[in-house]
């Protein structure tokens, strides 16, 4: 669930520097037909040593009616720019399920004002470790001055390391459009948790933003 964030440091990155000195605060919630989804993503850098910061991200799963799969899932991480586009991470990961570990991983971005593409890698610091990658698409291409089409496609896949089952899963989609720093329209979520793949669907429309 990296792709608001990396969408708007390339956003960040037309202004001029004294309006976002450092990427924005983002802000995503979906309202479906099973429930909403909430999503706060932080990325800053120290000041003074540019190449080190913290992120993190909290999400939160909620069905209108309480179900198995309601959640929440908070990671904070250490990050370290090795070169452009390319940096090293490590902190701590949290889930219900779970419970609290530490954990390592990569982060691999490529973009542009109307294309990115992020890769992330990770795994945890623990004898029961779970492996999971994440990969996004997003194209932004230009409609006039002030707006552009918004599409996102993500993906993630986690399993145990030491039985292979299956951990945690989705692939997210967002159709719609961007006006300055916010992005909305319609959105479908498909969610399966655990070894037995226990699938939740979720359709709506979602809104997001940039907070500078």
């Amino acid at each position: 669930m990296l792709a608001f964030f990396f969408s708007n440091v390339i956003y960040a990155q037309k202004l001029p520097t004294a309006a976002a000195p450092n990427p924005p605060v983002n802000l995503e919630t979906v309202l479906g037909n099973e429930g909403m989804a909430y999503q706060l993503m932080i990325n800053k850098k120290l000041k003074s040593i540019p190449k080190l910061g913290f992120f993190s991200i909290t999400s939160v799963l909620g069905a209108w009616k309480k179900g198995p799969y309601d959640g929440i899932m908070s990671q904070g991480l250490v990050t370290y720019r090795l070169f452009k586009g390319f940096d090293v991470v490590s902190g701590f990961h949290y889930t219900d399920v779970t419970g609290l570990r530490p954990t390592a991983g990569i982060i691999y971005s490529y973009g542009s004002p109307g294309f990115l593409v992020v890769a992330n890698p990770r795994i945890d610091l623990h004898k029961d470790a779970i492996q999971e990658t994440m990969i996004m698409t997003e194209y932004k291409p230009k409609l006039n001055e002030k707006w552009r089409l918004y599409s996102r496609l993500q993906g993630l896949y986690g399993f145990s390391v030491a039985s292979k089952d299956h951990a945690r899963s989705y692939i997210l989609g967002r159709l719609g459009v961007n006006y300055k720093e916010f992005n909305f329209g319609l959105a479908a979520n498909f969610d399966w948790f655990g070894p037995f793949k226990g699938n939740q669907n979720n359709y709506g429309v979602f809104v997001s933003a940039a907070l500078f």
